[in-house]
């Protein structure tokens, strides 16, 4: 059996600098990856100053690069992206910073393109039903519920 490895202070603060330079990480990930690590409190907390005076660790950063790729790749709305973003413990500021990040020409291009190809999709002929099913897609990757109203009305008659 292997018994769980020490590190010193100074190993995982280098562990941890190739962490943040691998991705853009947040806080809460690295205070996570610390405990993981058996580090003291104490030892955390200097850990997590150096990485931010030394800017391997911004909260702002992070927020906007993870606002651009998961609204260019997974299409997420503002809605889950705030979501995602607060359950990471990210700042209402560094939130709002990040979210003018999308343009907003982009994001309700996104949502009409996402729309009419949902509604292909789906087979429903009961126009409601369908109608249904494709707000319940756009409302779960987090679309505002009145743009998506809107887009239905729309695109489904």
């Amino acid at each position: 059996m292997n018994p769980q490895k020490t590190y010193t202070f100074d190993e995982a603060q280098k562990k941890l600098e190739n962490y943040c330079i691998y991705q853009e990480r947040c806080h809460k990930e690295v205070r996570h990856k610390l405990k993981d690590m058996k580090m003291i409190p104490e030892a955390v907390d200097k850990i997590i100053v150096h990485l931010i005076q030394q800017n391997y660790l911004n909260e702002a950063r992070f927020a906007k690069t993870f606002v651009r790729g998961k609204f260019r790749i997974k299409k997420w709305g503002k809605n889950r992206l705030i979501r995602e973003l607060k359950f990471r413990d990210i700042s209402k500021y560094a939130i709002d910073v990040a979210l003018k990040e999308i343009d907003l020409e982009d994001y309700h291009k996104t949502l009409d393109e996402l729309a009419r190809k949902r509604i292909e999709e789906i087979t429903e002929k009961n126009v409601l039903k369908k109608k249904k099913k494709v707000a319940d897609y756009l409302l779960y990757r987090g679309w505002e519920s009145h743009l998506v109203y809107q887009k239905l009305n729309e695109c489904i008659k």
